[in-house]
C-alpha cells in the first residue's frame, strides 16, 4: 500500500475551503439530459395549468431555456410530451403522471445502454460475457427495473427539486 498524501493547506492560509467551497455532484452515470428532461416532466406533472411555455418550465426546473428546448422537443416528437403552438399554446404530458415512469423518459432522451456482448470485442468473450461486463449488466439492469416501478407521480409530493448551484463560492472567514 502507498501511503495517501493529503493535500497541503499551506496554499490558502486565511481560507477554511472545507466549508466554504460547495461542488454541485457529478452525474457520472446518467446524462445531463436525462437529469433535465426528469427535471422538466417532474415539473409539468405538478403543474395545474393546460400547457405551459419552455420559459416558465426552465425557470422553474432550474434548466437552461436554450437546452431545454431541445429536449422538450425530443421528449414531444417520442410521445411523452404533447406540444401545443399558438397563443394558448406549450407543453403538457402526454399521459398521467400516476402512469409515465421514469424509464419513458430516460428512454425517450437518452437510453440506458445495457451490456448485450463484450465491449471490447474480445473473440473468448463472443459467447458469454466476462464476469466484469455480466455484472456491469446486472447493475444496468437494476437501474433500469428501478426507473420502470417508479411513476413520475411518485415524484411529485412537496419538496422542491434539487437547487443547482451553478458556480463554486469561496469565502473568507
Amino acid at each position: 500500500m502507498f501511503p495517501v498524501k493529503q493535500p497541503s493547506r499551506l496554499a490558502f492560509p486565511d481560507y477554511n475551503l472545507d466549508n466554504h467551497i460547495h461542488l454541485s455532484y457529478n452525474h457520472a452515470m446518467f446524462s445531463q439530459t436525462a437529469e433535465y428532461a426528469l427535471r422538466a416532466v417532474v415539473t409539468l406533472a405538478r403543474s395545474d395549468t393546460a400547457g405551459r411555455p419552455a420559459q416558465e418550465i426552465a425557470r422553474e426546473a432550474q434548466v437552461p431555456l436554450d437546452y431545454l428546448s431541445k429536449v422538450l422537443n425530443s421528449l414531444a416528437r417520442a410521445g411523452v410530451l404533447k406540444a401545443q403552438r399558438g397563443r394558448r399554446g406549450g407543453f403538457t404530458l402526454a399521459q398521467s403522471p400516476a402512469r409515465m415512469t421514469v424509464l419513458d423518459v430516460v428512454n425517450a432522451v437518452d437510453p440506458i445502454r445495457r451490456i448485450r456482448s463484450c465491449p471490447l470485442q474480445l473473440r473468448a468473450h463472443s459467447t458469454q460475457m466476462c464476469p466484469l461486463h455480466r455484472k456491469l449488466d446486472h447493475a444496468l439492469a437494476l437501474v433500469e427495473d428501478a426507473f420502470a416501478t417508479t411513476t413520475i407521480a411518485s415524484l411529485c409530493d412537496e419538496t422542491p427539486l434539487c437547487q443547482e448551484n451553478r458556480y463554486v463560492a469561496i469565502t473568507a472567514n
